[in-house]
C-alpha cells in the first residue's frame, strides 16, 4: 500500500466478476436474449428456464446488473403523458350509473361523486328511470353537507329535464 498513489481503497471482491450458477455460454446466451427482446425480468426468467433450469431470477439479475442491462431503457410513447387534473370548485359533482348483476338479479347502481372532495354517495335500485333518478338526487341534495352548483353526468338519460 506505500506504492500506491492514491490513498483510497481499492475495490473488494473479484477484479472480474463471474457467475457462480452460469457458465459463461449460459451467461452470453442470458445478455444476447436480453438485449435481443427486451423483455421484463420475470418475462426474461419464464422464457430462459426451460432451456437453463438452474435459472433462478436473483441469478439472472446478478447477471444483467454485471452487464449493465438489469435497466430496461425508457421508451417514448410508451407512458402517455400526465396531466394535471383541471381543478373545480366544492360542490361540483359527476354522476353515473352502472348496471351490477347479483343474486338477486340485475340492479342499478346510482353513483355521485364531488370532483374535489371525492364526498361520495351511492344507491342500488332495481329500475334506472326517471322516477328512480329523481329520488336518488333528493337522496343526493339530503346527504351532502355542503351546496351542490353542478351536477354533470355523460349517460344518464334518466336525468333528462
Amino acid at each position: 500500500w506505500r506504492k500506491r498513489q492514491t490513498v483510497e481503497d481499492r475495490k473488494t471482491g473479484p477484479k472480474e466478476p463471474s457467475s457462480t450458477v452460469l457458465s459463461e455460454d449460459e451467461e452470453a446466451m442470458v445478455v444476447a436474449f436480453r438485449r435481443h427482446t427486451l423483455l421484463p425480468l420475470d418475462d426474461c426468467l419464464y422464457a430462459l428456464q426451460p432451456s437453463i433450469p438452474h435459472l433462478t431470477r436473483s441469478s439472472l439479475h446478478r447477471c444483467l446488473q454485471r452487464h449493465d442491462i438489469s435497466r430496461l431503457p425508457d421508451m417514448d410513447g410508451d407512458k402517455p403523458k400526465r396531466q394535471r387534473f383541471k381543478r373545480y370548485p366544492i360542490g361540483y359533482f359527476h354522476l353515473d350509473i352502472a348496471e351490477v348483476r347479483t343474486e338477486e338479479g340485475k340492479l342499478h347502481l346510482f353513483v355521485a361523486i364531488d370532483r374535489t372532495s371525492k364526498f361520495a354517495v351511492a344507491q342500488l335500485v332495481e329500475k334506472a328511470n326517471r322516477k328512480t333518478a329523481w329520488e336518488f338526487l333528493e337522496h343526493l341534495l339530503e346527504a351532502v353537507p355542503y351546496r351542490i352548483h353542478t351536477i354533470l353526468t355523460d349517460n344518464g338519460i334518466q336525468f333528462a329535464e
